[in-house]
């Protein structure tokens, strides 16, 4: 390796120059040139710790501190290494990273743990490359099979499949792919949105990750003329759509704050100035750690966008296309926590994570929990992504004595 990292900071910076861009943020899309460069980075630099390090059949790489018995279970702590296209520098690398700092300083200071401690640079989470997230958690618990990569393709119209042959993997061994070992699975990231900065805490204790409903809105009326057709002959799904959007924010500002929604993408047909549109499709997106609240919410939108269309005489199709259950973090590990940052002076903040993560797949198979360190104006997903040093550093420590307290 021409550089092994010194210290966070510098870790942070030396593996934002692979897939690097000239605004000052990241594209490391899964199977990547970029993404393997990292990952092999990662490998050589973790091999020169002292790391049993190795890749599963997929491309999820592993760096293992054995206490000598493979028989005993492992605490497993890392994130993902791919990031969205234009995505900023911290966002998943920062919890491999202080990961790989963790174990090292553990093993320097403490030696052979009492059962086996690993880090993970998981292959895949965005989705920002194939129409699939979560694939390297995903295949590790059983969520997903190969399957459920048939007929994937990027937008380069590249197969997922010989995406994954190209960059040396494939389909080999399987069976090793599901972890059956994993005893606790720890996940450290930026918060990625602004309560932890707006409350001035350095620590945030996720107890809920968010479930989610996405949802395709089709809106079809009849398209004519600007001019010629009176407002009373009109059928403007438009019109009616605008009102259902308005109609949606203001039901959601009556639940509680925790609820989100949006509606982030439009479609007119046929999009031309001087006729009334025919078509309107929009999307929702709804988010609550309550299941039952998250299906109250969207049973009554639906009705109410049902019955919006039928007033105006107008045909409607609801077509949910993406969901996904809250996840419950484990109450041992949050005590833990809370314990360590009590002992430490350090503020924390037990909140939940409205973006979904790696840990609410491990949560299926083992006592898991993500913690968060503050996200400077909330903003990721971006170059301008940020997190000082001193935030960076303090969920290091946390991370440290929590694993300390686990394994030794």
């Amino acid at each position: 390796m021409s550089h092994v990292p010194a210290n966070l900071a510098d870790a942070i910076e030396w593996l934002s120059s692979f897939g690097a861009v000239s605004e000052g943020g990241v594209t490391r899309l899964l199977y990547s040139k970029a993404w393997k460069e990292a990952q092999q980075s990662l490998k050589e630099w973790m091999d020169e710790l002292g790391f049993q390090t190795y890749y599963d059949s997929i491309g999820n790489l592993f760096g293992r501190l054995s206490c000598g018995n493979s028989m005993s279970p492992t605490i497993l702590v890392g994130s993902h290494v791919d990031s969205v296209t234009l995505g900023g520098k911290y966002d998943g690398a920062y919890g491999i990273l202080a990961g790989i700092l963790a174990l090292s300083y553990l093993k320097q200071q403490f030696g052979e743990p009492k059962v086996n401690l690993e880090i993970v640079s998981l292959c895949e989470e965005e989705g920002s490359r194939f129409p699939i997230a979560c694939f390297g958690s995903g295949m590790m618990t059983g969520v997903y099979t190969f399957r459920d990569i048939e007929g994937l393709k990027d937008s380069e119209g590249t197969s997922f499949e010989s995406a994954m042959k190209e960059a040396g993997f494939g389909f080999a061994n399987p069976e090793y792919l599901r972890r059956n070992d994993i005893d606790r699975f720890v996940e450290l990231h930026i918060e990625q949105g602004p309560t932890l900065e707006k409350l001035q805490k350095s620590i945030g204790i996720v107890q809920t990750i968010v479930g989610q409903k996405r949802f395709m809105i089709t809106v079809n009326g009849e398209s004519n003329h600007a001019g010629t057709t009176l407002m009373k002959w009109r059928k403007d799904p438009l019109r009616s759509a605008a009102a259902m959007i308005d109609d949606l924010y203001n039901l959601a500002e009556g639940f509680d704050e925790n609820l989100v929604t949006t509606v982030g993408q439009l479609l007119v047909e046929p999009n031309v100035s001087n006729v009334i549109p025919n078509q309107v499709v929009f999307t929702v997106d709804a988010r609550h750690p309550t299941e039952a609240v998250l299906n109250s919410y969207c049973e009554q939108f639906s009705s109410r966008f049902m019955e919006m269309a039928k007033q105006k005489g107008l045909n409607i199709e609801i077509e949910k296309w993406h969901e996904v259950q809250p996840v419950q973090m484990d109450v041992k590990l949050n005590e833990m926590i809370q314990d360590i940052c009590t002992n430490r002076n350090i503020g924390y903040h037990v909140m939940n994570s409205g973006a979904g993560h790696d840990a609410q797949l491990f949560a299926g198979i083992c006592p898991t929990t993500i913690l968060f360190v503050p996200s400077k104006g909330g903003i990721s997903h971006s170059p301008l992504e940020y997190t000082s040093n001193n935030e960076l550093e303090t969920g290091l420590d946390v991370l440290i004595e929590l694993l300390h307290q686990l394994a030794y």
